[in-house]
């Protein structure tokens, strides 16, 4: 890989842990935080699955280090990210899929791993597998919202190719769907 091109990916992955990191108190709640999902979301279409799922782990870490946010910081977020990468890649480039990734990833099965580890390590009683379910699925369904219509105005703009393009792998064989 081209140093330049790699540099221009730790910049845009420090970039998104950063928005990720600020902007995840705007309408947040316990079990929900639609704007982790709008940055997981955009950073797995502009940069690819192992990029988001880092960029999930970096933003929760963080969250969970500064602001005191229980573990759901890292379940609500990496299942969700590496998801809606690899659904987009697999669909050739298409923003729904992502979408779709970042439900299912975070809504179900990010939501149904939180059980157990808010109940057994964080030692939260009263709680069922599917608790978080609901919180966390409506939380994906406005980032998710959110990132669609961003991301779709990007491409109708033209924008979101160069982007890619000039975040792209050049020795894995990448392709910016």
């Amino acid at each position: 890989m081209k140093k330049s091109n790699y540099l221009i990916r730790m910049v845009m992955l420090a970039m998104f842990v950063a928005l990720g990191v600020v902007i995840s108190p705007i309408l947040r709640v316990e079990g929900m935080c639609p704007m982790a999902h709008l940055i997981n979301i955009t950073c797995a279409v502009f940069m690819g699955p192992a990029y988001a799922f880092l960029c999930a782990v970096l933003i929760g870490v963080i969250r969970m280090m500064i602001m005191g946010i229980p573990p759901l910081a890292l379940t609500g977020a990496v299942f969700g990210a590496a998801l809606s990468g690899i659904l987009y890649k697999l669909s050739k480039g298409r923003i729904i899929a992502a979408v779709l990734g970042e439900i299912i990833g975070t809504g179900i099965i990010g939501a149904i791993v939180s059980y157990p580890v808010m109940t057994y390590i964080w030692g939260k009683q009263g709680l069922t597998w599917f608790f978080y379910v609901p919180s966390f699925i409506c939380g994906t369904l406005i980032g998710g919202s959110i990132a669609f219509v961003l991301l779709n105005r990007l491409e109708a703009a033209g924008v979101l190719s160069k982007i890619q393009n000039s975040l792209k792998d050049t020795n894995s064989n990448e392709k910016a769907a």
